[in-house]
Formats: structure tokens, C-alpha cells, sequence
């Protein structure tokens, strides 16, 4: 029976590719499902059967765990040459799209709180 590995909804392309070839390279049979024509299902990778898995999840596990330290470290990184993004640098970058959230929160706050007035 099919079980399931690791969901794709919201992974960065290059986590789902580097899952995909770790698979492939520790030669663990897999499938992968899509979100569809509508995004509504749910884009996933399956194992084809049980026998699989505990093997498939310890090496996906020290991958979680590598990738983690590593994306860390670049953050880090990033952020001592200044090239990370703060709230600052994305309103720079964006100010009309600031403008637009922050009337968009307001008017949101204004019909919450106006039927108690």
C-alpha cells in the first residue's frame, strides 16, 4: 500500500529536486502526485509500499537536518553582508504594496470593530 513520504506544498523547487535525486540515488522506488488542475490536492512524493519507508525517512531525515544547518548558515551569512531581507529593505522595495496591505488592515480592523459602535 502507498504511503506517504514528504508533502510539496510550499517547498522551495530546488528542496523537491534535491528529495527526488536523494531518492533516486539511495534507490528507494517513489511517485509523486501534483496539487492538480485546481491546486486543491494535495502535490506530495509516496512510497509504493511500506517496506520502504523507515529506510526512506531516516535518510530524508538527515537531509531535513543538513539542510537546515546549511540554510542557517547562509541566512547568517546573508545577513552579516547585509544582502538579507528585512522589513525596511521589502517596504523600500515596495512601497505601494505596503501602502496597499496597510489600508487593507485598516479597513479590515474598521468593520471588526465598527458593529460594536
Amino acid at each position: 500500500m502507498a504511503i506517504l513520504l514528504f508533502k510539496l506544498r510550499n517547498v522551495p523547487d530546488d528542496e523537491a529536486s534535491e528529495v527526488r535525486d536523494l531518492l533516486t540515488e539511495h534507490d528507494i522506488p517513489f511517485y509523486e502526485t501534483t496539487a492538480g488542475n485546481w491546486g486543491i490536492s494535495m502535490p506530495a512524493i509516496w512510497l509504493h509500499n511500506d517496506e520502504h519507508y523507515i529506510r526512506a525517512r531516516s535518510v530524508l531525515d538527515a537531509y531535513q537536518h543538513e539542510r537546515a544547518s546549511r540554510m542557517r548558515e547562509q541566512y547568517l551569512a546573508d545577513k552579516s553582508a547585509g544582502r538579507a531581507e528585512t522589513l525596511t529593505s521589502l517596504i523600500r522595495k515596495d512601497p505601494l504594496r505596503t501602502l496597499g496591505y496597510l489600508v487593507l488592515i485598516a479597513a479590515v480592523i474598521y468593520l471588526s470593530i465598527s458593529i460594536f459602535y
